[in-house]
């Protein structure tokens, strides 16, 4: 049986570095919101160990792919524990609409819904909680895309806070480029000692993203396309870009913006929701 799943964006409200542990990692603050756009992964469950993807992704090799990698750590970890006592495999086939390195989520929303998925499809029995225990080991973002709220993050994104945000409609704009994520995290630039707030001084407070100064800096594409959107709507970057977005109050404000876009950008209008759109239709394949 064949099983489609949303793979849905995210955005970052805010997002504020207050520190760096002995190992590198970043801590942050920042608050996380769903889009009501999404990939779309069809999976189709195999009676053998084989894990296909046979809509490879360009410029992205099979080791280093998310979603294969999501799939293999749940089947090790459940034919580990005797979760699984017979062969189970999957064949994957994805509908990629989030860029790759532009601060939507998209390989972690991969992942994430390959855990869900094919903990379902496989009947492993594992609760969110494991898998976002799991996920973690694969990216700092995977589990709030596991748990499917929108949430402030701490930490270094593991340790989530569900926040009930106002569902305003977003524009959003990637400038066809590519940013890594570790090339913005390892910028000796980065400012890395924002003061760490409680979450109702940070609502209260205007939005801003610590990597947006390092990007625009860097990156002359961002820095024009902020110019620009400000025009418009307040504009900031997402993650560690490349993405940019506005918020608006109406789908149509937002649609008479993106209708100004230059054609080549890659634009859409998406409206923000508290509950994954993964979540809102898990109950349907239960």
């Amino acid at each position: 049986m064949i099983y489609q799943w949303p793979s849905p964006a995210k955005i970052n409200l805010f997002l504020y570095i207050t520190g760096q542990r002995e190992d590198t990692y970043h801590l942050l603050q920042t608050l996380f919101h769903f889009l009501d756009y999404s990939d779309t992964l069809t999976l189709d469950v195999r009676q053998d160990n084989k894990i296909c993807l046979l809509t490879p992704i360009v410029g992205v090799p099979n080791h280093c792919n998310l979603i294969i990698r999501a799939a293999h750590l749940l089947q090790q970890y459940c034919y580990r524990h005797r979760l699984l006592r017979t062969p189970h495999g999957v064949n994957i086939r994805i509908n990629k609409r989030l860029p790759i390195g532009s601060g939507l989520g998209g390989g972690s929303s991969n992942a994430a819904t390959m855990l869900i998925a094919l903990n379902e499809l496989w009947h492993c029995g594992l609760s969110d909680n494991h898998l976002a225990m799991l996920g973690l080991s694969l990216g700092a973002d995977i589990p709030v895309f596991i748990h499917g709220h929108s949430a402030l993050a701490e930490g270094i994104g593991e340790k989530l806070q569900p926040v009930n945000l106002p569902e305003k409609w977003y524009l959003v704009i990637h400038p066809d480029i590519n940013i890594l994520t570790p090339v913005i995290f390892g910028d000796v630039e980065l400012k890395r000692n924002t003061p760490f707030r409680s979450l109702n001084e940070l609502l209260l407070a205007p939005y801003e993203n610590d990597c947006e100064p390092i990007i625009r800096k860097r990156f002359f594409e961002v820095d024009q396309l902020i110019l620009w959107l400000l025009k418009y709507a307040p504009s900031r970057l997402t993650g560690t870009g490349a993405c940019v977005f506005s918020e608006f109050d109406t789908e149509i404000t937002a649609l008479q913006v993106l209708e100004k876009a230059p054609a080549w950008l890659h634009s859409f209008v998406a409206r923000g929701v508290n509950i994954s759109p993964l979540h809102q239709i898990r109950s349907g394949y239960v």
